[in-house]
């Protein structure tokens, strides 16, 4: 009975590693699967990771996005959770690549690679158990040290932020810490947080829910997540809504440590840096963003299309899908990475 079941398990991979030709010669299908995350480490290698069915993969690249790995499979997570804006993180440390997934009970683990080629489980990051029933999360590092933020539940069964910081690639982590608790009982239920770490800085978005409106919020933390200020709303506007969007925007930090942010009110996509009016980018949902030579790069979904808007300011598409996820490799570069059709994709775009 062993032997049919890894029969089985391998001839599954094999398929769901299969890939399918391309829409032109500058795109890569990875592999079969949902929700991407791309991570880029010091040496300007990238790395993928995305689910399909319990199974969490991996993608690299070493020529900044010319080609990619065979994807390879880092762990088998029973009910892992891995599509509507919840799948696998990963982030760059000094100390390795860190990836996290979380099943459907709400436990969070965390899996280290040194760089020796072998994924390691290491520690659950959650130290009160099943508290991340949502499966919402979001990871971040800046070489010294990952930081790990989620939607929790513990205490009042009334989803909080919570966060935990890991000073040894993923190998284990920092007792909870209670990021913000929403006034009104909860914070928005079914949108992601977002984490940047930049030095001491940690910054976490999320939509908040307060007095009916679904509106986005920042906090900030100088001391490497140890202690949180006060959460700050980003933007004039309010979205009254009664329901969840599903959708908890993006955001990342300049060189200059200014951060920037990306995120939806009804049909509209809009930027704001913190303490400043929104400006409106576009028609959409489902937003990404990264810094490029000082100037905000954005993808996002309009009408079923991926949209990316470059530093220059251009409008490009690679085509149909969902989950678009950018990062700048070089100074006119980027590697937008989504999926369409369960297929992992990606693609350079040049400015």
């Amino acid at each position: 009975m062993r032997i049919l079941s890894v029969f089985f398990i391998t001839l599954w991979l094999f398929a769901a590693c299969a890939e399918k030709k391309p829409a032109s010669k500058n795109e890569f299908i990875i592999g079969r699967g949902q929700m991407p995350a791309i991570a880029k480490a010091n040496d300007n290698s990238l790395h993928i990771v995305y689910g399909t069915g319990d199974s969490i993969m991996y993608s690299f690249s070493t020529d900044l996005g010319k080609s990619f790995s065979p994807a390879s499979l880092i762990a088998i997570l029973p009910d892992l959770a891995a599509s509507h804006t919840r799948g696998p993180q990963i982030a760059a440390t000094k100390n390795g690549l860190v990836v996290l997934a979380c099943n459907g009970a709400g436990d969070i683990f965390s899996y280290h690679n040194s760089g020796a080629g072998n994924w390691l489980p290491a520690a659950k990051v959650n130290d009160v158990d099943t508290v991340a029933k949502e499966n919402l999360m979001a990871l971040s590092a800046d070489g010294q040290y990952a930081y790990a933020v989620w939607l929790d539940l513990r205490g009042n069964k009334h989803n909080k932020i919570y966060g935990a910081r890991s000073d040894d690639g993923g190998k284990s982590w920092t007792k909870n810490t209670m990021i913000y608790t929403s006034p009104d009982s909860t914070v928005c239920e079914c949108c992601k947080p977002s984490v940047a770490v930049q030095g001491n800085n940690v910054y976490v978005m999320f939509r908040n829910w307060l007095k009916g409106n679904r509106d986005m919020y920042l906090i900030q933390s100088a001391d490497g997540g140890n202690t949180f200020g006060e959460a700050q709303k980003l933007g004039n506007g309010n979205w009254a809504l009664d329901g969840c969007p599903m959708d908890g925007g993006s955001l990342a930090i300049g060189t200059n440590g200014a951060v920037q942010t990306v995120w939806r009110r009804e049909d509209k996509l809009y930027t704001a840096t913190p303490g400043f009016p929104e400006k409106e980018i576009g028609n959409g949902k489902g937003s990404s963003m990264d810094i490029q030579n000082g100037k905000n790069v954005y993808s996002w979904i309009e009408n079923g299309e991926i949209v990316i808007k470059t530093a220059a300011g251009k409008r490009q598409s690679p085509g149909k899908g969902k989950q678009p996820v950018l990062k700048a490799i070089t100074n006119d570069q980027l590697l937008c990475v989504w999926e369409n059709d369960q297929q992992i994709h990606a693609t350079i775009i040049n400015n």
